[in-house]
This record gives C-alpha cells, sequence and structure tokens, in this order.
C-alpha cells in the first residue's frame, strides 16, 4: 500500500505561493486583511483576560456589543481614535504603533 507523503513547506514560502511575493496587490491586500484579523483576536485576548463580556468592555469605553463583536471578528473597519479609546478606556492600556 502506497502512502501519501506530505512535504512540509515553510510558512512564508507557502504564502509566497498562495498570494505572490511582498508588493503585489494580491500579497498586500493579504497582509492588510492579516493584520486586522490579528487586531481582532488581540482585542478578543484582552477582553477575556480581563474577564470581561462584549457588553461589559462595550460598556466601559461607549460602545455597542455589536461593535466589539464585529471588531474581534473581523467584519468591521476601526477608527485609530476608536481603537485608542477602546484600549485605555476598556482596558487602561496604551496603544503603541510600529512601522516596518
Amino acid at each position: 500500500m502506497k502512502t501519501k507523503q506530505n512535504k512540509l513547506v515553510d510558512l512564508d514560502d507557502f504564502i509566497d505561493n498562495q498570494y505572490g511575493a511582498r508588493g503585489t496587490a494580491a500579497r498586500e491586500t493579504f497582509e492588510e486583511g492579516y493584520e486586522a484579523f490579528k487586531l481582532g483576536v488581540m482585542l478578543q485576548e484582552m477582553r477575556k483576560e480581563n474577564n470581561m463580556t462584549q457588553e461589559q468592555l462595550a460598556a466601559k469605553c461607549g460602545t455597542t456589543k455589536t461593535y466589539i463583536s464585529r471588531i474581534e471578528n473581523n467584519a468591521s473597519d476601526i477608527r485609530l481614535s476608536t481603537l485608542m479609546r477602546i484600549v485605555w478606556e476598556g482596558f487602561g492600556k496604551h496603544l503603541k504603533l510600529t512601522v516596518d
């Protein structure tokens, strides 16, 4: 009986093969979407670490549970000022950004 051997591929090589090299339109679209996804996951993890529901976080920072849910599920763009307000008022932390 023949078995199919799986070849492991480096993540960067996989992304290059799927979306093209950095700088191409498809790759840039992928990278932007991935960053938005990471932001939603980060906020969700912070909320859970603080034992807060989406409703509690929304109340602390003056928004709605639906909006928090949309951010966490990558269904909504978020303004920088809103993100800063959520981080500061919701978690008592400061937002730091870097540019690569």
